[in-house]
């Protein structure tokens, strides 16, 4: 069976009185503190919910939480987690 031409295109480039040059600031790294502070708020949820499921019953206002605990848990979780991606 006789093979087809395949036609080459040129690449598309836009022309250069169109784009407008846009200055990028660079940006450092993070400050220790905003890393320990992240880490913290992962760890804090996490150990929330750990507590929750041990001795939750032992203690007088997580017991008047009740299923909250799970709330407060994981949205501490879930902050240190939008932290990540403003860490650089």
């Amino acid at each position: 069976m006789p093979k087809s031409k395949v036609r080459k295109k040129a690449a598309y480039t836009a022309p250069t009185d169109r784009r407008t040059p846009v200055k990028v600031k660079a940006a450092g790294p993070s400050h220790p503190v905003y890393v320990v502070i992240m880490l913290g708020f992962m760890l804090l949820g996490l150990a929330w919910l750990v507590v929750n499921y041990i001795a939750a019953e032992k203690i007088p206002f997580m017991l008047e939480l009740g299923a909250w605990n799970f709330a407060i848990g994981f949205a501490l979780m879930i902050i240190g987690l939008l932290m990540t991606m403003r860490w650089r």
